[in-house]
């Protein structure tokens, strides 16, 4: 009975595999919104009625790859700041920004499907916000290392932005100064508008050496986070 159990959850973990990676490739070639659990079955060779055995709704099928995506780009950034352990932070920031980027670039699809236009007709369940938020922990403990260690250049905080800024900061980093909240959310927000300008087309005849405009880029996020620059 175990070993029957056993080929069973091998079989299920392959179908459910080869069930992503066709809705992937419709991705790719239709869009989030056109993704259709009928399609993908009559690409595998399923009847649809076996296919919702593994994902009762398109939306269940969708937030399956969208946690899949969230967490291939998180991964990529926990694996850069893993490899650059003892380097400045400063470093460790930038490693981390074009090891995002280079994810980005190299699965433009599921980059638009979690930073691109939301699907129409779907809301994202709780089970998204954890693998959504797996970069930006990256990013925050690198600040605050820095800020436990060789220090931080504090950005100004405006006296009309106290109140938002301490509501961020006790959100996403309460041992951090409200002003560092800040400044990393904006961070943040621009190291992905660079790379949706890259990804979606917008740097085309205004960029050409991407790679090394986007890590001075990164560079300077970091530096408009407070991450001191070497010497």
């Amino acid at each position: 009975m175990t070993t029957v159990r056993g080929a069973r959850a091998r079989a299920r973990i392959e179908i459910t595999a080869a069930i992503k990676d066709e809705a992937r490739t419709q991705l790719a070639a239709e869009g989030a919104a056109k993704l259709s659990l009928r399609a993908v079955a009559r690409e595998l060779g399923m009847v649809s009625s076996a296919l919702y055995r593994y994902f009762p709704s398109r939306d269940d099928l969708l937030t399956a790859l969208i946690v899949d995506a969230y967490d291939a780009v998180g991964a990529a950034a926990e694996r850069a700041v893993a490899d650059t352990a003892g380097q400045r932070p400063l470093d460790r920031w930038t490693a981390v920004c074009r090891a995002v980027r280079a994810w980005a670039v190299a699965h433009p699809h599921e980059y638009a499907l979690i930073y691109g236009s939301p699907v129409p007709g779907y809301t994202a369940p709780q089970d998204t916000i954890a693998p959504a938020g797996r970069v930006g922990l990256v990013l925050v403990d690198i600040a605050r290392r820095a800020h436990e260690g060789e220090g931080i250049a504090l950005p100004s905080l405006p006296e009309e932005l106290r109140p938002e800024a301490a509501r961020l900061a006790a959100d996403i980093a309460p041992d951090l100064p409200p002003a560092l909240a800040v400044a990393l959310v904006a961070a943040w927000s621009q190291l992905f508008g660079l790379i949706s300008f890259e990804v979606f087309g917008h740097f085309h005849r205004v960029v050409e050496d991407r790679e090394a405009f986007f890590a001075t880029a990164a560079r300077r996020l970091g530096q408009d986070v407070g991450l001191l620059p070497r010497g």
